[in-house]
């Protein structure tokens, strides 16, 4: 069983930067086939998937709506990092930390889940 605690969210001014971060409570090896991703979800809207890095290539993927301002990375310790710059109105959502198996961008092929932090960007 992986556990995953996010923070780092907080409110900010658009265009300003914020840094999440997302501690695994299990050591995952550094060879091993995984995936870890970020997801965000405003009320009432759909889970986007925002960023995704797999392990142990390090291959980053990111939805076109933050490419460019946002990075993921990882270290050796498991955690995994969100670099938000440029932050915009329209980025104010729950960000959720996410494990599994398969780098997809859909939130169903992710199996461990943080609880989310909040991120408000204001105008």
């Amino acid at each position: 069983q992986v556990q995953l605690v996010e923070s780092g969210g907080g409110s900010v001014q658009a265009g300003g930067s914020l840094r999440l971060s997302c501690a695994a409570s299990v050591y995952i090896p550094a060879s091993s086939s995984y995936c870890m991703g970020w997801f965000r979800q405003v009320p009432g809207k759909e889970r986007e998937g925002v960023a995704r890095i797999y392990r142990p290539s390090g291959d980053t993927f990111y939805a076109d709506s933050v490419k460019g301002r946002f990075t993921i990375s990882r270290d050796n310790s498991n955690n995994v990092y969100l670099e938000m710059n440029s932050l915009k109105p329209e980025d104010t959502a729950m960000y959720s930390c996410a494990a599994g198996p398969y780098c997809s961008p859909l939130s169903a092929a992710f199996t461990y889940w943080g609880q989310g932090t909040q991120v408000t960007v204001s105008s």
